[in-house]
């Protein structure tokens, strides 16, 4: 699912006009009826792991990207150190846990800068998120503007809007998370956010082989995605109309749970339309206009629960897309890697 990039958005969401928590009250009357389960139990950590929470990516090479959308070309061979990564997405209980002892206050739950975003009108600077909402009907999927909504009062601790609430969803990935407020919890833990090449080698089990292509390229059994078209109907045939708790699905074969579907999840890498050759400048090193102050735009892996056969094939490991750093967003989440000695 891709959104567009930040001075489009303004538009779009102007066009689209603001939305409250009523549109998400509705999108759930006309879903069929599924019960949600609001947690999925974990199996315990190995005993005695130094980081009972993560789980070890050994070091490797493999080919990086994929051949369905332009970006994820061209293939290249990429090299990558072993590290420790959260097994899960970061949940809600465990940024809550964050705030708590920091008394951080996230991007959503601030007023814009102006300055920053002097494209952005008034009604489009307050704290707030973009929700999806899920439309009675569509005329084709060119225009996002038919189900994604700035909501304001929409943030981590009410995703959907000021109506609604993570009581009872602890267990869920924290989203409405922007690339300032995910690293910022990282740094609590004294971890970073995954590179793109890390986080691609883990999604592969830090595997250089690769399946055929009609088993690459198929929608998952065990993930997160939607189930028929996308985005009027959504059969919920994996069990979830929305986000799913995490580890709900079965892991990998290095015991990573979700790393396809159920929400994206943030990279350092800056985004370019395509990958390069290891003389390209570091992955996270903003290009010059970029630190004269403009947006910066990052790599998101791994599809959400938005992504459908009929409309974002990107439930793969080497699927890719741009994310502006400071828009938080119902479908965007993160997890942490250590870089440290292994087991």
């Amino acid at each position: 699912m891709r959104l567009p990039t930040l001075p489009r958005m303004a538009l779009v969401l102007l066009l689209a006009g603001l939305a409250g928590a009523a549109l998400w009250a509705a999108q759930a009357r006309r879903a069929p009826a599924v019960a949600e389960r609001l947690r999925c139990e974990l199996p315990a950590p190995p005993q005695g792991s130094p980081h009972p929470d993560m789980v070890w990516v050994p070091a490797g090479r493999y080919v990086q990207g994929d051949d369905i959308y332009r970006e994820e070309q061209p293939r290249r061979p990429v090299e990558v150190a072993g590290f420790w990564m959260d097994r899960t997405e970061v949940t809600n209980a465990q940024f809550a846990a964050f705030v708590h002892a920091t008394g951080y206050v996230t991007t959503a739950e601030r007023a814009v800068d102006a300055a920053a975003h002097p494209e952005l009108p008034p009604e489009l600077r307050q704290p707030g998120a973009v929700v999806f909402v899920a439309p009675d009907k569509v005329d084709g999927t060119t225009d996002v503007r038919q189900w994604w909504r700035f909501i304001p009062g929409a943030n981590w601790r009410h995703p959907a809007g000021p109506a609604t609430s993570i009581e009872g969803r602890e267990a869920f990935p924290v989203v409405a998370i922007t690339l300032a407020d995910a690293e910022a919890y990282a740094r609590w833990r004294g971890r970073s956010l995954p590179t793109e090449a890390e986080w691609e080698w883990a999604a592969r089990s830090a595997s250089p082989s690769r399946p055929p292509p009609q088993q690459e390229h198929a929608q998952p059994e065990q993930a997160n995605t939607w189930q028929g078209p996308f985005p009027v109907k959504n059969s919920a045939a994996d069990g979830f109309l929305g986000l799913a708790p995490a580890g709900c699905y079965a892991p990998n074969a290095l015991g990573l749970f979700d790393l396809i579907g159920n929400v994206w999840e943030l990279t350092v890498d800056l985004y370019r339309p395509g990958h390069f050759e290891a003389s390209s400048p570091p992955p996270d090193q903003l290009p010059a206009a970029l630190q004269r102050g403009q947006t910066a735009v990052r790599v998101i892996k791994g599809g959400s629960f938005l992504c459908a056969p009929d409309y974002c094939m990107r439930y793969r490991a080497g699927a890719r897309q741009p994310q502006e750093e400071d828009l938080a967003t119902s479908h965007l989440g993160f997890r942490t890697v250590l870089r440290t000695a292994p087991p």
